[in-house]
């Protein structure tokens, strides 16, 4: 490992961040097909990054911000692009980047104000990466293939609209219980 933590898992996680460029190009220029599989390669080294971490403890501080920042760089980008190009609604994008600016932000004043020791990522907030990860691949599949599977669509759409506000809802209940714990006075 290098002075800066730049081991194999934090290279994958780079490689990953550095495809958010690619795939908006190829989405914003309607090759849905080809931006399916830069999709599902950029899953992959998720995964994969975290497994050789965790295996091979190559764990590092930087992994543990450039994984998170990689993650909602690459969705939060696939959903303006997707929004732009008129294939998801323009209030379920307004609702996942708002969702992820709300996270970022309410991490940085936790950290700043309170610093626990600990901020997992809660349940809720799992599934829903998990399903908005899934509507993207979904759509891009789907438009790469030219299918029709607008029933399907919908229904995708409003399950990670649901999870997107629970999950919202979730992070402001548990930061106002931190907040509560840890404010004082003036």
């Amino acid at each position: 490992m290098t002075r800066l933590g730049l081991n194999l898992p934090n290279l994958i996680t780079l490689a990953r961040l550095l495809s958010v460029p690619l795939i908006t190009w190829l989405i914003l220029g309607g090759r849905y097909g080809v931006a399916f599989w830069v999709f599902a390669g950029a899953g992959l080294t998720d995964a994969l990054d975290g497994f050789i971490a965790k295996r091979f403890d190559r764990r590092t501080r930087l992994g543990a911000l450039l994984d998170p920042i990689a993650d909602k760089s690459l969705l939060v980008a696939v959903y303006i692009a997707l929004g732009t190009m008129g294939e998801l609604p323009n209030w379920l994008v307004i609702l996942v980047v708002f969702r992820d600016a709300m996270i970022v932000g309410g991490f940085v004043l936790i950290h700043l104000l309170s610093a626990p020791e600990r901020f997992d990522p809660l349940f809720i907030s799992k599934l829903n990466t998990l399903l908005q990860a899934f509507l993207v691949g979904f759509v891009l599949a789907r438009l790469g293939l030219g299918a029709d599977a607008r029933l399907l669509t919908t229904i995708l759409i409003d399950l990670t609209a649901v999870t997107t506000g629970l999950s919202g809802l979730a992070y402001l209940v548990r930061w106002a219980r931190i907040f509560a714990r840890s404010e004082q006075p003036l």
